[in-house]
């Protein structure tokens, strides 16, 4: 397996867009994005668990309930939720598209990021649909641009990999600044391959995948009303169909892996007002429940996270975070540790302080990529979380992020 360029684009087959439509202001962000199989293909999704869901959510859920879909179409700037004529505006979306196309409607996946609550007008998207499918090519980083909001830079990646003789690919692009904290998915990802797979193996696949991926990332704690995941496969790579577990499926979910935990980090990484990316690993744990649950109570603590801003050792945060986390651990069998580029020095051992470098910690910790490792000493089981520190700018951004 290898790292690859084109990210959506990268697997045969597929091509992307993105255009500024008008339903953003500003005329130099992009707010309308297509990824497009010239052939259907199978379709996988996971999706919020928000009792709120933006309308484009019900559509989606929809038209892919037969498994199949061709073309994925997003806008930015509006999330077409909590509005009276949501569900209207996505099926005239997707209705539009599809006569672009030459496709059927409910071969179209429909998103939206943006404000809730704020009716989102047709007439940009319908009046800029023939420049979207006319631009179709490849242009993954376009579509990429199309979909952020907050986002300060593009997320994206594609790998290649062999399977049956054949080379396969799989790509993606991701959103995700602020409304970060999962459950069953993510803010925006979409993902592409040429990889043969049937829709029950690739739901499989991506439903698994999520569960040490998407949902092991949190930047503020608030799960978003639009989140969705979605992969397309077109089989045109014509390797053997995967229709059921072994060694075929397992290279595809390494690859898949591979693109869901660089885009995970690249989410994390990229929070709203964010300096560093905080990885935190935990070992030796008696379950990897034990392990998940330890992981995210401290890649969630706004304590932990101001003092990972500030490159302040503090330690005892970590462990307080761990303690109201009501995972099952010994609090005097735990150890501590940072790590970055600079080195990596432990702060705490057997549940309590041990002389260090404050100096060596603070050197550490000034670093944009932060590993937080912590040792449970208690069995064999380990998870990562991905998250990243708190500033000043998150409460700028969000205090007027309406208006």
């Amino acid at each position: 397996m290898k790292i690859i360029e084109n990210g959506v684009c990268a697997a045969k087959g597929f091509t992307a867009n993105g255009i500024h439509c008008g339903i953003r202001k500003n005329k130099n962000k992009r707010d309308l994005s297509l990824i497009f199989s010239e052939v259907p293909a199978s379709v996988a999704c996971v999706y919020t668990t928000n009792l709120v869901k933006g309308a484009p959510i019900t559509v989606t859920k929809s038209n892919v309930a037969n498994g199949k879909a061709q073309a994925i179409i997003c806008n930015s700037g509006n999330a077409n939720t909590c509005n009276s004529d949501g569900i209207e505006v996505a099926k005239r979306t997707c209705s539009l598209l599809a006569d672009e196309l030459k496709i059927d409607p409910t071969d179209v996946v429909v998103a939206s990021t943006g404000v809730i609550g704020q009716k989102l007008d047709i007439t940009p998207i319908k009046n800029g649909i023939s420049e979207l499918v006319n631009g179709l090519g490849n242009n993954s980083v376009l579509a990429a641009e199309g979909i952020m909001t907050t986002d300060t830079r593009v997320k994206e990646i594609a790998v290649s990999f062999e399977i049956g003789g054949k080379e396969c690919r799989i790509g993606g692009i991701a959103k995700g600044s602020g409304m970060i904290h999962p459950n069953m998915a993510t803010m925006l990802v979409f993902i592409t391959t040429d990889c043969a797979i049937s829709t029950q193996m690739l739901q499989k696949a991506l439903s698994g995948d999520i569960q040490n991926t998407f949902n092991m990332v949190s930047v503020d704690g608030d799960t978003s009303t639009n989140d969705m995941v979605t992969i397309l496969a077109n089989h045109m790579a014509q390797n053997p169909i995967i229709d059921s577990n072994g060694e075929d499926f397992n290279i595809f979910m390494k690859a898949l892996n591979t693109v869901t935990v660089y885009l995970c980090r690249c989410i994390a990484g990229d929070g709203e007002g964010a300096t560093k990316l905080i990885e935190c690993v935990v070992n030796s744990a008696e379950s990897e429940t034990i392990a998940k649950t330890v992981a995210k109570s401290i890649i969630c603590s706004s304590l932990t996270k101001a003092a990972m801003f500030g490159a302040d050792a503090n330690w005892g945060r970590i462990l307080c975070a761990i303690g109201y986390s009501k995972a099952k651990v010994d609090i005097d069998r735990i150890d501590v540790e940072f790590a970055s580029k600079k080195g990596r020095i432990k702060v705490c051992e057997n549940g309590a302080g041990i002389p260090f470098s404050e100096e060596e910690a603070k050197n550490i910790l000034l670093e944009s990529e932060i590993n937080i490792i912590v040792s449970l000493n208690c069995g064999s089981c380990s998870a990562t979380a991905w998250g990243c520190d708190l500033t000043y700018d998150y409460v700028k951004i969000n205090g007027d992020y309406r208006t």
